[in-house]
C-alpha cells in the first residue's frame, strides 16, 4: 500500500482484526480496498477493520468500505465491520450517503455482533493434472447429492470444471476447490498459486483460442469474478442455488 496508508492484521479466533492508519482519500482507497480483499481471501469468519488512525482527507473515499462489504458478501459471505471511527468519520458514515456498513464504538462491540457463519461448504487440495477437472466434476456431484440441489448441479460441474482446468493450463500451481451453500447461491472458489488474473476471451467462441472456458462460466454464472491474493488468487462464481432460469 502507499506510504500514505499502513495496513496491519491480526487473527481475533476465527476473526481478522485489520488495522488502518494514515490519510484516507481518492488517491489511496484503491490501495485500502486492495490490501482489505487480499485478507478477506482467507475467508475469516468476519473482517473487523480497525479506523481509530485513520484520518479523512477525502469523505468520498469512505465509499471503498461499502464497496469491500459487497464484494466480501458475494464472496465469500464475509461480513465486515467497521470499528473505533473518530466522531467526524462516524458522523459522516451515519449518513448513509457512502453506503451502508456496519460501524462498531470499539471492538469489543463488534466481535460480540459478528455472525457466526453457518454456511455448508466442502473442499479438496487438487494437483495441477489432466484429471483434475474430472476430480471437480465429482465434488460438485457430491456436494449438490449432499445439499439436495438437483438444479444447478449440472452447471456447476461444468463450472467448477472450467475454473480448474483454466488454473491447471494457465496457473499450473496446487490449487484447492471450494463450494459454499448461501441462501441464495451455489459458490465454487478456486484457488491457485499465480497472480495473473484470468482473462474473459473476445470474439465467438469458434475464433477464439484461449478464455472460452471462461466464456462458459460467464454464461452460467449468475456472477464470477476473481480476487488477488498473498500468494496467488481466488476466480469464483455464484450459481443460483434453484438452477438455471427456467429449469
Amino acid at each position: 500500500m502507499p506510504a500514505a496508508v499502513r495496513c496491519e492484521a491480526d487473527q481475533l479466533g476465527t476473526c481478522l482484526l485489520v488495522r488502518l492508519t494514515g490519510e484516507l482519500s481518492v488517491a489511496t482507497a484503491p490501495a485500502v480496498r486492495a490490501a482489505l480483499m487480499k485478507h478477506v481471501v482467507e475467508q475469516p469468519d468476519a473482517l473487523l477493520v480497525d479506523v481509530s488512525g485513520l484520518v479523512i482527507g477525502d469523505a468520498q473515499a469512505l465509499a471503498v468500505f461499502a464497496a469491500v462489504r459487497r464484494q466480501a458478501a458475494l464472496w465469500p459471505a464475509t461480513p465486515v465491520l467497521l470499528c473505533r471511527p473518530g466522531p467526524g468519520m462516524a458522523a459522516e458514515l451515519a449518513t448513509g450517503r457512502y453506503g451502508r456498513i456496519e460501524v462498531f464504538a470499539s471492538v469489543r462491540e463488534a466481535m460480540t455482533a459478528a455472525p457466526v457463519r453457518r454456511l455448508r461448504s466442502i473442499d479438496e487440495v487438487l494437483l495441477p493434472v489432466t484429471g483434475a477437472a474430472g476430480r471437480a466434476r465429482e465434488l460438485v456431484a457430491r456436494a449438490c447429492a449432499l445439499w439436495d440441489l438437483p438444479g444447478p448441479a449440472d452447471s456447476a460441474a461444468l463450472v467448477a470444471a472450467e475454473l480448474v482446468a483454466n488454473a491447471v493450463d494457465h496457473a499450473g500451481t496446487m490449487l484447492s476447490v471450494r463450494l459454499t451453500l448461501t441462501a441464495r447461491y451455489l459458490i465454487i472458489a478456486v484457488r491457485d498459486g499465480s497472480t495473473t488474473p484470468p482473462r474473459l476471451a473476445d470474439g465467438p467462441p469458434a475464433e477464439v483460442a484461449s478464455g472460452r472456458g471462461l466464456m462458459i462460466v460467464d454464461a452460467l454464472a449468475r456472477r464470477w469474478g476473481t480476487l488477488a491474493g498473498d500468494e496467488g488468487k481466488v476466480v469464483w462464481a455464484a450459481l443460483d442455488r434453484a438452477g438455471p432460469p427456467g429449469e
